[in-house]
This record gives structure tokens, C-alpha cells and sequence, in this order.
């Protein structure tokens, strides 16, 4: 593609939204894909050379242009892209979330029969993130999944999580069990002394409410680690 040319000039054969249709999204550069997510350039840079520039970025910074876009804010992309202002950047958000909401509905898991199997529904949402993100897997008496409760975004190394926000969807869906589950932006999955004290009272708060907290699940970079393991945390 020639600098600066806009897609609308090159010839049909060669604009990606033709080239998508012909031949289907797989056959496109992840480059072509965000340019037709933004789908015009800025003076003197067409759609996928700005969305080249951003793969670059991304690269430099998190080894890899497409890790760097699932855990970026709106600020990070209007702040640090130029001719990304923030209407571009929630179409970028927007199709990063669906990517992530889409892996989950992929997996064919019917039901929880242990942490790889929470580790799995997650992880492709978590993967790339550089804050702590906890959730609530609600179950219902056969362990199958209800739903999937985002109840708190934290900073770079602690999310803060009241037992009122897990129980109150739990409650309200009439869950007879949750597992609870967050991600260490770090990769390394290990417990810290806060994540015991948080997972006692935990199942502490689910013995009064009549809702059992089976486990909770700290994912990390392709690991995971159960507390279940912990019998002192269920006593």
C-alpha cells in the first residue's frame, strides 16, 4: 500500500473490506483488520498504516501489537495514537471486548468440574490486562454455569472486592455455589497473604448467606493456582 493513500483509492481488488468479503476475515493482516475498524486515516496516513503504527506501538511495549490492544483504556489509545480520537477508539474497545465475550461463549463446558475449567472460561478475558479483575462464577446445584459477574476492577496489584457485591448477583440469580476468580497482571499466579485473608472471609460471608464458595482461582500467564488446595481456608 503506497503512503497515504486512502482505501477508498486503491483499486477494488486491493481494499480490505473488498478483500474481507471475498475472501474472509482470516485472509487479512491484523493491520487490515483495526484499519476497517477505523475505517478512514488522517492526512497523510491511511486506516491501516495508523493501524500498522499502533501494532508497532503495542509491540515495543508488550511484546506483541494485539496484547497491547486488549489491555489498553480509551486514554491509552486517544493519548498515545495519533488521529485516534475517542469515537476510533470504542470501535477498537468495543470489538476487543466481543472478541473476549465470543471465547467464552465458545467453550464447552456445560459444567464446573475443577479449576482448569474455570481457568478456561477466563482466561481469555483476563489474558493481556495490566489490572487485577475479579469474578464470580455463579453455579447452579449441578455446578453448571449461571453466569459470569465482573464485580471489581482494580489497580496494578489489588482489586478491591466487598463480600455485599460477590453474594448480591449470587443472590438475585438464586446461585447455590460460586467460585471466585481473579487474575495477577504479574502472569505469576502465586496467592499473596490478601488473597487468603479475602477467600476466608469469603467463605465465611457464603456459610451465612446458604451459598458455598467451592473455590477460588488466581490465573496468571498460561498457569493457574487453586486455593481449594488450602483446606485452613474452608475451616
Amino acid at each position: 500500500m503506497a503512503p497515504g493513500v486512502p482505501m477508498r483509492e486503491l483499486p477494488p481488488g486491493e481494499r480490505p473490506r473488498e478483500r474481507l468479503m471475498r475472501l474472509g476475515p482470516q485472509a487479512l493482516s491484523d493491520a487490515e483488520l483495526i484499519g476497517i475498524l477505523i475505517g478512514s486515516g488522517v492526512r497523510g496516513e491511511s486506516a491501516v498504516q495508523l493501524g500498522q503504527r499502533l501494532l508497532r506501538l503495542g509491540a515495543a511495549e508488550a511484546g506483541h501489537g494485539l496484547r497491547f490492544l486488549s489491555g489498553a483504556t480509551a486514554a491509552d489509545l486517544t493519548r498515545r495514537i495519533r488521529g485516534l480520537g475517542p469515537a476510533r477508539a470504542a470501535v477498537l474497545l468495543a470489538a476487543v471486548e466481543l472478541g473476549r465475550r465470543l471465547a467464552e461463549i465458545q467453550v464447552d463446558l456445560p459444567a464446573i468440574q475443577g479449576p482448569s475449567d474455570v481457568a478456561r472460561l477466563l482466561m481469555p478475558r483476563t489474558r493481556g490486562l495490566d489490572r487485577e479483575q475479579f469474578f464470580s462464577v455463579l453455579l447452579n446445584t449441578r455446578h453448571q454455569v449461571l453466569g459470569i459477574e465482573l464485580v471489581a476492577v482494580g489497580s496494578l496489584n489489588a482489586a478491591l472486592v466487598h463480600p455485599r457485591e460477590i453474594f448480591k448477583t449470587a443472590i438475585r440469580r438464586s446461585a447455590h455455589a460460586i467460585i471466585v476468580a481473579h487474575n495477577h497482571p504479574s502472569g505469576d499466579p502465586t496467592p499473596s497473604a490478601e488473597d487468603r485473608a479475602l477467600t476466608r472471609r469469603l467463605v465465611q460471608a457464603g456459610r451465612l448467606l446458604g451459598i458455598a464458595v467451592l473455590d477460588h482461582v488466581i490465573l496468571g500467564d498460561h498457569r493457574h493456582i487453586s486455593l481449594r488446595s488450602c483446606e485452613e481456608l474452608w475451616e
